[in-house]
C-alpha cells in the first residue's frame, strides 16, 4: 500500500482555509489545476459531487465534515499510474486544523492508495500535492 502525506502551516484562521477548501468544484486557488469539470447534480459540498481536474483525473467526494474541517475524496479514474488499470483504490483526505499559538491553521493532505506500482503513483502523485499546498499557503500570503 503506498501513500503520499503532505501539510503546512497557513497564516490564516482556520474558518478561512476551510471556506476556500471545502468547494469540491472550485481549485482556481492552485495553479496545478487548468480545468475542473463538475458532473452531475451534486453540490460542491453534497456527498457525491463528483468533478474532472484538468481532463483527466476523475474524483468523488466521499465525505465533508464542516465541524471537523475535513473532507474525504477517491480518484475512480485519471492517467496511468492512476487509472483504474493501475489502481485497486486511491483515497485523500484533507483537513485542515488550529494553531492555536498564532490563529494559523494547520493543513494536511494525506493519500492512501494501493496500485499496480506503488512507488510509481507515489512519484506521479506526490508533485501535485505539493504544488497544492504551496498555492494555498501564498494565497494567504
Amino acid at each position: 500500500m503506498g501513500k503520499c502525506v503532505h501539510s503546512t502551516v497557513i497564516n490564516a484562521p482556520v474558518d478561512e482555509v476551510w471556506r476556500l477548501l471545502r468547494n469540491f468544484h472550485d481549485m482556481t486557488w492552485t495553479k496545478a489545476v487548468e480545468s475542473i469539470e463538475p458532473v452531475g447534480d451534486a453540490r460542491s459540498d453534497q456527498v457525491g459531487a463528483k468533478r474532472v481536474l484538468n481532463g483527466a483525473f476523475h474524483e468523488t467526494l466521499l465525505a465533508i465534515n464542516d465541524l471537523d474541517h475535513e473532507f474525504r475524496y477517491e480518484i475512480t479514474d485519471g492517467p496511468s499510474p492512476v487509472s483504474p488499470a493501475d489502481l485497486k483504490f486511491y483515497y485523500g483526505t484533507v483537513s485542515v486544523l488550529p494553531v492555536t499559538d498564532g490563529n494559523a491553521s494547520y493543513v494536511s493532505w494525506v493519500t492512501h492508495f494501493e496500485s499496480k506500482d506503488d512507488s510509481a503513483t507515489q512519484e506521479f502523485c506526490d508533485p501535485f500535492y505539493s504544488t497544492f499546498l504551496a498555492d494555498l499557503k501564498a494565497r494567504f500570503a
